[in-house]
């Protein structure tokens, strides 16, 4: 599903070269749930950019369902994002003069999906995360954790195959950061592979596996709590 192979990330800070990741060599396999953790500045967020196609390594390759993301053009990557990936952000990234039905539909719309279908689509989302009474609130008029379920239900649009987390729960207080990440476990029994950078130790543990990062470098693996239970 994603593959990333002796990759590495170098770039310029005051005329000095800095190295964002080196030499990182990852396979994530469908319907996997990875958490990315690490301290601040050890490359997560490179990783996840160079996963979604949003940020060329400077070596090295990625693969999207075998794909290779930095060999297509801008517009192929952008497709490929369309068609297989679906995002979240800490900072929810919504358009604040769009009511939440019309922010869940802005990727459907960008899809070229009929209007009729768009609010079909997005009523149902947003129905699915808990929010059926907000159909017309606009962000301000949302609670911090109604915002994120609003990114959710944005991202599950386009049904993605492929969720990438950039600290999904790093704005929420710990009841809400746990609902989003039961929301995460629901999406992955489906079948999505989900990839999500955490400073959250709890949320990192509902993961299947946890990578860590350091200085750039892959330096170690784990399975998580969780899955040795299951074992």
């Amino acid at each position: 599903m994603l593959l990333m192979e002796n990759v590495t990330k170098t770039y310029q800070l005051r005329r000095q070269p800095v190295t964002g990741l080196e030499n990182a060599t990852l396979e994530i396999t469908e319907g996997d749930f990875v958490s990315l953790v690490g301290p601040s500045g050890s490359g997560k967020s490179t990783l996840l950019l160079m996963l979604g196609g949003m940020l060329s390594p400077s070596s090295g390759q990625v693969l999207l369902d075998g794909h290779s993301l930095y060999e297509q053009s801008a517009n192929q990557r952008a497709r490929l994002r369309q068609q297989y990936i679906g995002f979240v952000f800490q900072t929810f990234n919504l358009v604040p003069y769009l009511t939440a039905l019309e922010n869940v539909q802005v990727p459907l719309f960008l899809g070229g999906v009929p209007r009729d279908q768009q609010r079909e689509r997005a009523t149902a989302m947003l129905r699915r995360v808990g929010l059926a009474d907000r159909l017309d609130h606009k962000p301000a008029e949302l609670s911090v954790g109604q915002q994120q379920r609003v990114a959710l239900a944005r991202m599950l649009a386009n049904d993605p195959a492929v969720i990438l987390a950039d600290e999904p729960t790093g704005n929420l207080d710990p009841e809400t950061a746990a609902q989003v990440i039961r929301f995460f476990e629901e999406f992955n029994a489906e079948g999505r592979t989900i990839v999500m950078v955490t400073h959250d130790p709890r949320a990192a543990a509902r993961a299947k596996r946890m990578i860590r990062l350091t200085e750039g470098r892959l330096v170690g693996e784990m399975i998580s709590p969780r899955q040795r239970d299951v074992a």
